[in-house]
């Protein structure tokens, strides 16, 4: 077993929060049944470690608590971020930024997409397609290109890996 030090603690506690300020104060964007959450592009940080599927769960169920949806969306958009990241975890030796971005956009589109269907009675096909186009810009194309761009930043890439934990 991993021990977690007061470093891995910290940087999870920091990915949390940056998802929570970034989604919070990016409301407008972030929530609703178009949503362009910019936060998502962290999720990609998945592919370096499993405590960032830790963090990005947490600060997603924390964002999620100003959600207009309501208690649901705590449960429901949760589950799709820890759904999105274990998978992007376990299949981080077959996928690059590109590709393990279908996760994020499938399990929101799909756990999301519903979640406004039965809460806000929007449209099912038109919430889920909405949802996706919005963690296809977010996730596929920011964050794809964000971390493809840091990956070549020896700093960034030994700031972001853990130094116990086996990849």
């Amino acid at each position: 077993m991993e021990a977690l030090s007061t470093r891995r603690i910290v940087k999870s506690g920091v990915i949390a929060a940056i998802y929570v300020v970034l989604t919070v104060t990016l409301s407008v964007l972030s929530y609703g049944s178009i949503q362009f959450r910019v936060a998502e592009a962290l999720m990609l940080l998945c592919l370096f470690s499993k405590d960032y599927v830790v963090a990005l769960t947490l600060g997603c169920f924390i964002a999620n608590i100003f959600s207009m949806v309501g208690v649901i969306d705590t449960v429901v958009g949760t589950a799709a971020t820890l759904f999105a990241g274990v998978c992007i975890y376990l299949s981080r030796n077959k996928l690059n930024f590109f590709t393990a971005s279908i996760f994020p956009v499938l399990f929101n589109a799909v756990f999301v997409g519903l979640e406004l269907w039965i809460v806000l009675n929007a449209p099912l096909v038109l919430s889920m397609i909405e949802v996706a186009i919005g963690e296809i810009v977010c996730v596929t194309i920011v964050g794809g290109l964000l971390m493809k761009a840091l990956s070549k930043n020896k700093a960034f890439m030994s700031m972001i890996k853990n130094e116990q934990e086996t990849i």
